[in-house]
């Protein structure tokens, strides 16, 4: 009965079978798909795929976030190259499949929260695949399928020695452009000023850890927030030190390069949304933001603020 089910051409030759073109290049594929963890391997390259295509893509929406944007083009190079191994290597596959995991893992804190989760998860489930691939022994060569060690050390395995290599090229490829860190920020006021703003639109924002910066009467724990730039609306900034109040005021605060943030506080309404606030002693903020968020009813207790380059529009001195 089984023999039936399968037709008269023999095993593997369904009706959709016989029907469709190219059975001969069609049948060779099959062999050859067949000797490898080739389901495992193509859902590495596509997660690789993805994590390439999320920062580079031409969308003004998908921005990379700072390094995040670097490393996820390393991280997608080496899934691809992982990949590609455990096609034409797939006697590596235990070794090859292992590193792909830690890579697929790693993508959710280094780069765009792993490719908006859709890389990671590709990476983590060709990996799983490839890992738990069995091929059919072979009885006449004593070994599995067609692929058999070769005594003397060479032949296709020795090639795997050449993936670490890979995959560190293609990390130091993706990193090796990355800026030198800053030198230390300079000195802060005594009290630092109260910003508010309706609307805070930062691109490639990232939070840099926690920090002290010098002030008259000693260090001041701060926050550190980076971007490449920020949008602020209706933006106003009042100084707290002394009995009147002074400050600036603009409709619109343009921020732009390298742009450094250091807050004693930070409170604002996510997506005009869920309302937080971040301390350097209360809630911490996350390590990797994604790049559609924004901010309204911002208020801010900023020590310090590095650009490259501010512009503004109606800029005016308040007083109270």
């Amino acid at each position: 009965m089984l023999l039936g089910l399968r037709g008269p051409a023999g095993p593997g030759s369904g009706w959709l079978d016989r029907r469709l073109p190219l059975p001969g290049p069609r049948r060779r594929l099959r062999a050859w798909r067949r000797t490898r963890p080739f389901w495992g391997g193509l859902l590495v390259i596509l997660g690789g795929t993805e994590l390439l295509l999320v920062p580079l893509s031409p969308l003004t929406v998908l921005v990379s976030l700072g390094l995040g944007g670097i490393a996820a083009i390393g991280i997608g190079l080496a899934l691809v190259a992982a990949g590609l191994f455990l096609w034409l290597l797939p006697q590596t596959r235990a070794y090859v499949s292992i590193h792909a995991l830690l890579l697929s893992v790693l993508s959710f804190v280094a780069t765009n929260l792993g490719g908006f989760l859709v890389g990671m998860l590709l990476g983590i489930a060709g990996s799983a695949l490839a890992f738990g691939w069995t091929p059919a022994p072979d009885p006449e060569a004593g070994g599995e399928g067609p692929y058999v060690p070769s005594l003397d050390g060479s032949g296709p395995r020795t090639l795997a020695a050449a993936l670490p290599v890979v995959l560190l090229a293609s990390l130091v490829a993706g990193t090796g452009e990355a800026r030198a860190a800053p030198a230390g920020p300079p000195m802060a006021a005594r009290t630092p000023p109260t910003v508010t703003t309706a609307l805070f639109a930062p691109q490639g924002f990232a939070f840099a850890g926690v920090t002290h910066v010098p002030t008259v009467d000693g260090p001041l724990k701060v926050l550190v927030l980076r971007m490449r730039a920020a949008t602020l609306t209706d933006y106003e900034l009042r100084s707290r030190d002394g009995r009147e109040e002074y400050g600036l005021a603009a409709k619109r605060l343009d921020l732009s390069g390298d742009v450094t943030l250091y807050l004693t506080k930070f409170s604002g309404c996510i997506e005009g949304l869920l309302c937080v606030t971040f301390s350097p002693d209360g809630l911490p903020a996350p390590p990797v933001i994604p790049p559609f968020v924004f901010m309204t009813r911002v208020s801010a207790e900023q020590a310090l603020v590095t650009s490259d380059v501010i512009k503004t529009d109606d800029l005016r001195l308040v007083a109270s």
